[in-house]
């Protein structure tokens, strides 16, 4: 969507106060011995209070209120009995509706004690999405998303996942514009327009540039059984430093 009012603003920033509440909320449960089921009910149980609803089980009907993927798992993680253990590498995505809008976000942690491998990769997502968000500007091409993070992913050491993206967001959980891949495109010529509202991920890699969906439908791994680290932010785009809406 594109905000046109202030109402329309403050609308996208209760929601996206909601979804980061809950990633953080869910990231200080983590802990080895709970189960994915029971993280995803700590989460559930939290936006609840606001009023607000899962999204991706609103408009996909996903078969829980969070995506929860551990260790080889790149994105769409089923909640389920899976219990965490130490050194498992584990990924957050949070997305919610709250009176017709909506807010996405993830972020990724290591179970401790986490090697030193994992923890780098970790915290370079986390950087590329800080550096990739805050280089945003109207006027500024949406492929610029892409270099930007298949840039300083190479520069790392790492790769980028070619078959996951961001996306816009604001009155549905993805809509236009789609495919804000992580790697150069130099045929999208699309450009950023003043209160345009982008989720904006990182999918950075130790190995492979492509997932797989497993047999349940939804699960997204890594076929070399390399391991991923998403970040992920809701944002609008000004003239100046966008409006990180899951801050």
């Amino acid at each position: 969507m594109s905000v046109k009012n202030e109402a329309e603003l403050a609308a996208l920033k209760r929601v996206g106060r909601v979804v980061a509440d809950t990633l953080q909320t869910m990231l200080a449960a983590a802990r080895p011995g709970i189960t994915t089921r029971e993280l995803d009910q700590i989460g559930e149980d939290h936006f609840r209070k606001f009023g607000a609803v899962s999204a991706p089980k609103l408009t996909y009907n996903f078969p829980g209120a969070t995506c929860i993927s551990v260790n080889h798992e790149a994105a769409h993680g089923i909640p389920g009995k899976r219990k965490l253990k130490r050194g498992d590498l584990v990924n957050i995505d949070v997305s919610l509706e709250l009176d017709g809008y909506f807010a996405d976000t993830g972020a990724t942690t290591v179970i401790e004690p986490a090697n030193a491998q994992l923890t780098d990769l970790v915290n370079a997502s986390r950087e590329i999405l800080h550096n990739t968000v805050q280089s945003m500007r109207a006027g500024s091409p949406l492929n610029q998303i892409g270099r930007m993070i298949e840039q300083q992913a190479r520069t790392r050491g790492y790769s980028v996942i070619k078959n996951l993206a961001g996306h816009g967001v604001g009155r549905a959980l993805h809509e236009e514009p789609y495919d804000i891949v992580n790697y150069y495109n130099p045929r999208d010529k699309r450009k950023a327009s003043r209160g345009l509202t982008l989720a904006i991920e990182t999918f950075i890699s130790t190995g492979a540039n492509f997932v797989v969906q497993e047999a349940d439908g939804w699960t997204l791994t890594t076929p070399d059984k390399s391991y991923v680290a998403q970040f992920e932010h809701s944002l609008v785009i000004t003239d100046g430093e966008p409006i990180v809406l899951t801050a």
